[in-house]
């Protein structure tokens, strides 16, 4: 059994600071992707993790303490991708993918659209080349993990008081289409496939204690392709994890 977590950490080295490595020597998963790393590579001390057996791999953005991805492994991979190969999305950092015997990993950071019309535009830009690269890439490599935060809750039981965000960047029609196209083009949301319940949620506010009220939105997916469906074993949401306004959510592949 393979495990893979995906967790916006929102600053690798506060949630170090915040007993991270702990918990991942704990946990264990034989893959992690990093979101919001906030730090390039030689700003952190990564020599406690990979004496826990983990190869590490990065992308920073250009700008400093922003963005940024990173995967953390104890399988080797056969072949690294850093960017999406598009300069104005890959000077943010938000794109690593890694190719396995049996299957490929895509960790991304999908922009958020909170701060603007400018910024929304640029997230629904990422969202389509998002789309057309994995629906090009899966010709060849049909096993693909799509892991990350998405910035986008799909459907009602995947935010809080849905009749309240209306026009909430996250929550926006278009994007909820897009999610509906992306599965429609040969994705299944991972965590859907063992928990229908509403209030999973994988995001809160640090404003007026959301997360002890579980005022939250689930933003945070492992999308696989139909065609690694069957070797899915578990999914879960861990939202007893509290190293960020993030918490991880995981997947087991047999």
């Amino acid at each position: 059994m393979t495990k893979i977590i995906s967790y916006n950490v929102n600053g690798i080295r506060a949630a170090i600071g915040h007993g991270f490595i702990e918990w991942l020597e704990t946990e264990s998963p034989d893959i992690i992707c990093i979101q919001e790393t906030k730090a390039e590579q030689a700003q952190v001390d990564t020599t406690p993790i990979e004496k826990l057996g983990y190869n590490i791999y990065w992308h920073s953005a250009q700008k400093k303490g922003y963005s940024g991805v990173a995967v953390f492994t104890k399988i080797k991979p056969k072949n690294v991708i850093t960017g999406i190969g598009l300069e104005r999305f890959d000077n943010e950092g938000r794109f690593l993918l890694l190719e396995f015997d049996t299957f490929t990993i895509i960790n991304s950071y999908f922009p958020s659209g909170t701060t603007g019309d400018i910024r929304q535009l640029v997230k629904e830009d990422y969202l389509e080349h998002f789309l057309v690269f994995c629906n090009e890439y899966r010709k060849n490599h049909p096993n693909i993990i799509a892991s990350g935060d998405y910035n986008i809750c799909h459907k009602p039981i995947d935010i809080n008081h849905p009749e309240r965000q209306e026009g909430v960047s996250g929550f926006l029609p278009q994007e909820r289409e897009w999610v509906d196209r992306f599965i429609a083009s040969g994705f299944v949301d991972s965590f859907r496939q063992y928990n229908q319940e509403a209030e999973q949620y994988s995001w809160w506010s640090y404003r007026a204690g959301a997360r002890p009220r579980n005022m939250g939105w689930r933003i945070d997916y492992h999308m696989v392709t139909t065609a690694l469906k069957d070797r899915l074993h578990d999914a879960r949401i861990l939202q007893s994890v509290v190293h960020s306004d993030h918490c991880p959510v995981l997947i087991e592949l047999a």
